[in-house]
Formats: structure tokens, C-alpha cells, sequence
């Protein structure tokens, strides 16, 4: 275990892009080159900050700063916080918003509104960051929130009736899901006399009180988590946005729901705890609901946005699954996978919306040969799909190989079997789209050129194609080595 020191990069990484909204609105009436320079320019410098994070981390160091009291008669201090499980949520964040903000510029070209898109996409950035660097509860609270409220602009960014409806259904879960939350936090400071995460295990007697405070955690945080039965609000939402907002949506702001969940089970309570109180089994119960509905109901769409929406709610179900079966290579593997379904489904995301914006279709049965006349976006498209099958050597299967381990560690079988049907379930919700883009008659208009979309979205793209490849079964995996070592601070008690 290193040191606590006290570092202003966590608090850094949280305000600058929100300063920086500001500039961005203010010099877009000037130039909207300019708009989209300084807006790359600051998710560039936002990731890189988070890196410079790496030395002290990887250390086994916690950053810490102070920023200011919010209710001191209630002893809630406004802290920042980062140890290993923070970095690693941060990192992939940060990463992941820097390649869609990129993506983004050729993407959004001709779309309406931009003038909003930009601001709103990089102040989303800094609230999200502010959820992982957080050091409080309330803190955490606060830009849960922010993030929660601002990304409705990213929603209904269409302005189409589909997409308002959509907004309306997300706004509403996210209203139930932050009073839900608050009611933990008030519950918590009251049984412990503290939300600080520099604590662990503080809520370990079982009560009424109790109880309610685990289920309005798993309300606040499994409602942006895309937990069954609270994901209601994500089929809809995802498909309306813009893609590089739905590959965010789906890539890092599904994970803020696991990240609060990771810090219940392991803060606010501890892994004796629940186990002894089998409060757990409600959320394992719900994971495999959630991992088996997302992926059945995925094979019945159509729409390519809507099936790689119901597919982010099975492979949420994964990270749920994981988290609550508390033996170390479960746990292993649900961190893990966040990175992979940051890398999987950013990817997939994206080249959807080069797909619709190069031919117009979202329907999957209309898009025979489109492997011909964009070859390096499906490729990507490939190597993603083929990942979040579970396809070696992807990621994505050293994600489920460490989960199914993790469950017969646990002396739980059973969900091996679940991990095996849905992989066979996303198998045929993925493998008919490969093979009509290469091998399927060729249905599209042939006014489309056989070219495939411009320089910064392949970028994007294909970073994250190689992302998927690299970081799989291979001797050098950045991402599996700070998974490792998160899964060791929790196992340890040491966060």
C-alpha cells in the first residue's frame, strides 16, 4: 500500500473541461472551427492529465485534495479522491470522450445544433470524470447528477418526436434514480456518521433502516447501470443520440452506475456483510435477468443503434454478475470488463453512425455488401462483434473466461451456463450482420460510393478495433494489469 498525497490533478481533470465550456460557447460565435479545435483540444489535455495520474497510481499511492466544506454542520466535505478503481474508470472515461469528440468533428458537420452538441459534450465530460475522482458520497451525488441531467441535451439532440419521447422516459428514470440516491447518502450519514470513501464497511449492522439504503443504492446506481427492470429508459435513449453520444452513453456512462456499485458493496458495506445478510442475491439474481433479457430481446431488432442498445444492457449484466459474486477472478473480470465494453461498444456505436451517415439505413436486413463499399468500418465492426461474442484472443473473452472462473470459484456453475448462452445469444444477434455485409446480396443504392467515411471517424474506429485485438490475450495488457491491481485493492479491504 503507498502513500495518501495530496495532488490538485483530480480536481484538475473535473473543472477544466467544465471551465472550458465556457470558452467553447463563447468562441463558437466566432469561428466553429475554432469551436471544434478547442473542444478536441480539451479532451486531449483532460486524458493526458488523467495519465500523468499513472506514476503515483500505479505506486499504490490514493490522490486526495480538499476543495471545500459543503454542510459542514453535517460533516460532508467536498473532497476528491483516487486510488486504483478511480484511475481505472477515469483513464477508459477520458480515453474513450477524447475519440468521440474527434469522431465528432467530421460526424457532426452537417448536423444541426452544434453550437449546443460541443458545450454540452465536454461539460458531460468533466461531470463524469467528477463521479470517478470523487471522494464523498455527496460529492459523488452532486455530479452524478450534473452528468445524469446535462447528457439529456446529448438525448434529444435530434429534436425528432422519437427523440423527445426518449429524453422525457430518461429524464424521469433520472429523477427516480437521484432521489433514490440522495435517500442512500442521507441513510448512510445517519446509521455511520460519515460518506467519506476513505472508509470501509460502514454500515455492518443489519436493520430496516439498512436494507433500505442497499435498495436505494441499487436504485440509484443500477437505473444508470441498465439493471433489470431499471433499464427501461436505455433502449430508447441510445438510438435517438447522435453516435459518438450514444458510444459515450453506452461505453463510460452505463459504468458510473457500476463504479457507485463497486463503492456500496465495498464502502457503505462489505463483502462479509452481505454475503452473511444474502442482500447480495438481489443484485446476482438481477444480473442474470439483465444479461439473458438484453440479449434476447437484441435478436429480435432490427434497427442496428436499437440491437447494440439491448446488447449493452446484457453486457452490463456481465459487470453485475461479477461485482456480486465477490471472489477474486469475478471480480477481475467485471472491471475488466468495463474496460472491454468501453473498447467493444465505443467502436460498434460509432461505426453504426458511419454506416447511417454514409447509406441512410439502420436496418440491419438492408445493409447486404456494405462490407464492400466500407471495408475498414466493418472490419472494425468485425473485430468488435467478434469481441463481445467472446471470440479469443479479444478482449472479450478474456472478460468471461475470468468471469467464469470467478463463478467456479464460488462454487457456482450455473452461471458459467448463463455466461455460455448468451454468448451463443450474441452470436446470433452479431454474426447475421457480418456475414450480409460481406457475403449478402447487395441490397443498398448504388448512387453510394464504395468509399468509406472521412479521416478522423476511421481514426476513431479503428484505435478502437485495435483496442479490442491488443488488449486481449497478449503479454502486454495495460488495462488487465490496472484490472488486476484495482481487484486486488478491493479484495484487500485496502480501498
Amino acid at each position: 500500500m503507498g502513500e495518501t498525497t495530496t495532488s490538485f490533478l483530480p480536481v484538475f481533470v473535473t473543472l477544466f473541461p467544465m471551465l472550458m465550456t465556457l470558452a467553447i460557447y463563447y468562441v463558437q460565435k466566432e469561428s466553429a472551427k475554432l469551436r471544434n479545435k478547442l473542444s478536441v483540444i480539451t479532451s486531449i489535455i483532460t486524458f493526458i492529465a488523467v495519465a500523468a495520474m499513472y506514476p503515483q497510481i500505479i505506486r499504490g499511492d490514493i490522490l486526495v485534495f480538499e476543495l471545500f466544506e459543503i454542510i459542514p454542520e453535517m460533516g460532508f466535505v467536498g473532497t476528491f479522491r483516487v486510488d486504483i478503481l478511480s484511475f481505472c474508470l477515469a483513464l477508459i472515461s477520458s480515453f474513450v470522450w477524447m475519440l468521440a469528440t474527434i469522431y465528432s468533428i467530421d460526424y457532426m458537420s452537417h448536423e444541426h445544433a452544434q453550437n449546443r452538441y460541443y458545450p454540452t459534450l465536454i461539460f458531460t465530460l468533466g461531470a463524469c470524470l467528477g463521479i470517478f475522482v470523487a471522494g464523498d458520497f455527496f460529492t459523488l451525488f452532486i455530479f452524478f447528477e450534473l452528468m445524469s441531467v446535462i447528457s439529456y441535451v446529448l438525448v434529444v439532440h435530434e429534436e425528432t418526436e422519437e427523440a423527445l419521447k426518449a429524453g422525457y422516459k430518461y429524464i424521469i428514470m433520472t429523477i427516480i434514480g437521484g432521489l433514490a440516491l440522495l435517500l442512500g447518502v442521507i441513510n448512510t450519514f445517519e446509521l455511520a456518521g460519515t460518506v467519506s470513501l476513505e472508509h470501509t464497511g460502514m454500515i455492518t449492522t443489519a436493520s430496516g433502516l439498512a436494507f433500505a439504503t442497499f435498495i436505494a443504492y441499487i436504485i440509484g446506481f443500477g437505473m444508470k447501470a441498465g439493471m433489470f427492470p431499471l433499464h427501461v429508459w436505455l433502449p430508447d435513449a441510445h438510438p435517438v443520440a447522435p453516435a459518438p453520444a450514444s458510444a459515450l452513453l453506452s461505453g463510460i456512462m452505463l459504468k458510473t452506475g457500476a463504479y457507485g456499485l463497486f463503492r456500496v458493496f465495498f464502502n457503505v458495506f462489505n463483502v462479509e456483510f452481505l454475503q452473511e445478510t444474502n442482500w447480495i442475491f438481489v443484485v446476482t439474481v438481477l444480473a442474470v435477468i439483465t444479461i439473458l433479457l438484453g440479449s434476447a430481446v437484441a435478436i429480435t431488432q432490427y434497427d442496428l443503434k436499437r440491437r447494440l442498445a439491448y446488447s449493452s444492457i446484457g453486457q452490463m449484466g456481465y459487470v453485475l454478475l461479477g461485482m456480486s459474486l465477490f471472489t477474486e477472478a469475478a471480480i477481475l473480470g467485471a472491471i475488466f470488463h468495463i474496460f472491454s465494453h468501453a473498447f467493444m461498444k465505443g467502436c460498434l456505436f460509432i461505426c453504426a453512425g458511419a454506416i447511417i451517415v454514409k447509406t441512410g439505413k439502420r436496418d440491419v436486413r438492408e445493409l447486404g455488401g456494405i462490407g464492400i463499399k466500407m471495408p475498414v468500418t466493418m472490419i472494425a465492426f468485425t473485430t468488435a462483434s467478434l469481441a463481445m461474442i467472446g471470440i479469443p484472443p479479444l478482449n472479450g473473452f478474456l472478460s468471461k473466461w475470468n468471469l467464469a472462473l470467478g463463478a467456479l470459484d464460488g462454487g457456482a456453475p450455473f452461471y458459467v451456463v448463463v455466461l455460455l448462452i448468451s454468448s451463443l445469444m450474441n452470436g446470433l444477434y452479431y454474426l447475421p450482420i457480418i456475414i450480409n455485409a460481406f457475403f449478402g446480396e447487395e441490397v443498398l443504392h448504388q448512387e453510394i460510393k464504395a468509399d468509406d467515411v472521412p479521416f478522423k471517424m476511421l481514426l476513431s474506429i479503428v484505435v478502437l478495433a485495435v483496442c479490442c485485438l491488443i488488449f486481449g490475450v497478449s503479454p502486454i495488457n495495460l488495462p488487465f494489469d490496472l484490472s488486476r491491481m484495482a481487484t486486488d485493492l478491493l479484495i484487500g479491504g485496502g480501498i
